[in-house]
């Protein structure tokens, strides 16, 4: 799923770059090599940030089941 239109940013890459503590759009702007450009896209960057810090760093974060 795109997070960013503007920039053409997904779920996943938000995800991947969200992987160390004190995150922020900021910082995760930074690690894909962006600006920010309308800012729409800040408060779901926000709420995958706080999921992905929410999550046992055992969980998957694909999305997909992983087979047993």
């Amino acid at each position: 799923m795109y997070v960013c239109l503007c920039n053409g940013l997904t779920d996943r890459q938000v995800r991947g770059a969200a992987g160390g503590t004190g995150c922020s759009p900021a910082g995760i702007y930074r690690s894909l090599g962006v600006r920010p450009q309308c800012g729409k896209c800040i408060p779901l960057m926000r709420e995958i940030i706080r999921d992905h810090a929410d999550r046992p760093s055992s969980e998957p974060t694909g999305g997909l089941p992983v087979p047993a």
